[in-house]
């Protein structure tokens, strides 16, 4: 522990049972890799995010902030200084006709709130209900499947920047792209959303929920941990039927391997380090750009 970080001023903010020192990051990303944080603390309040970004201006200390830590790779040397783990939950729902508002807090994850949606009669979160993530980091990335992504259905996103001061946005001002926003490049932490969507129909909501569940099991390899696709899609080509088609389906570094199921997965199959699949995305990108003369581009984010 570095001498400018003491716990017991942590622990004046954020309680005890929150804080944990030189833990594991495989713990808690879904590619189950990882090395130690030198100090983990989970934010429950925005009271809590606001001190832990003082504390950490004041003592010079590094802070990463995370959600539900399925798009990331943690090095195998860990993080230091602070890790924010943000779980901020508060999920309000505002129903008028047939039109639906729900105000949720990042922190909330997208399967649970998919969940919530069903059992209200709520339609348009489907596509979301299988991606493994929260909502903060589904904003971050415009996260997206079966021909949606988050930018269809955000209304407005409030966020906190790195001295305190909270602001709020429509979602023009998002800069929505494929797999990034503002977000990705501002160093601004987001705290709640409000998303619209509508009342539906319960069976035909429960109908394309299992719809999207069995492509997720037949197409991905859900059954190892990974974080999820690994490289983005190309503008004018599918990056994984280019791996394919450059025969490395189930190729293997140490304990990551290209998914036999799915080439754009890269999954931990035998407890993988984060060299060994940074060593496997790197001569990935060097067969496919040898083979097609394209290059592709991580959409897994590297901490």
């Amino acid at each position: 522990m570095r001498a400018n970080m003491n716990i017991k001023e942590i622990q004046y903010f954020i309680p005890q049972e929150n804080i944990y020192i030189n833990e594991p990051m495989s713990k808690y990303t879904s590619f189950k890799i990882g090395g130690p944080a030198e100090c983990l603390v989970k934010i429950k309040t925005l009271e809590q995010l606001n001190s832990i970004l003082k504390y950490t201006k004041q003592n010079d200390i590094k802070l990463t902030v995370i959600g539900n830590g399925s798009n990331i790779l943690v090095s195998d040397d860990g993080i230091k200084g602070i890790v924010a783990k943000i779980e901020i939950d508060n999920l309000k729902i505002d129903v008028q006709d047939e039109k639906v508002v729900i105000t949720v807090g990042s922190g909330v994850k997208l399967g649970l709130l998919a969940q919530k949606c069903l059992k209200q009669e709520i339609t348009g979160f489907e596509f979301a209900s299988g991606i493994p993530g929260t909502i903060g980091g589904a904003i971050r990335m415009n996260a997206g499947a079966h021909g949606s992504e988050m930018k269809d259905i955000v209304k407005t996103i409030t966020y906190m920047d790195r001295n305190g001061k909270i602001n709020k946005i429509e979602n023009e001002q998002a800069e929505f792209e494929y797999r990034k926003s503002l977000f990705s490049h501002k160093d601004y932490i987001i705290i709640e959303t409000e998303i619209q969507l509508e009342k539906g129909n319960t069976d035909e909501i429960k109908e394309k929920m299992a719809e999207y569940a069995n492509f997720r099991k037949e197409k991905q390899p859900i059954e190892y941990p990974s974080a999820g696709s690994t490289f983005k899609r190309g503008t004018d080509f599918i990056t994984a039927k280019l791996i394919d088609e450059c025969g490395l389906k189930g190729y293997q570094i140490g304990g990551a391997q290209i998914s036999e199921k799915h080439a754009g997965f890269i999954i931990n199959k035998d407890n993988a380090t984060a060299k060994d699949v940074i060593k496997l995305m790197e001569y990935t990108k060097e067969q496919v750009y040898e083979k097609f003369g394209k290059n592709i581009e991580a959409e897994i984010e590297i901490l």
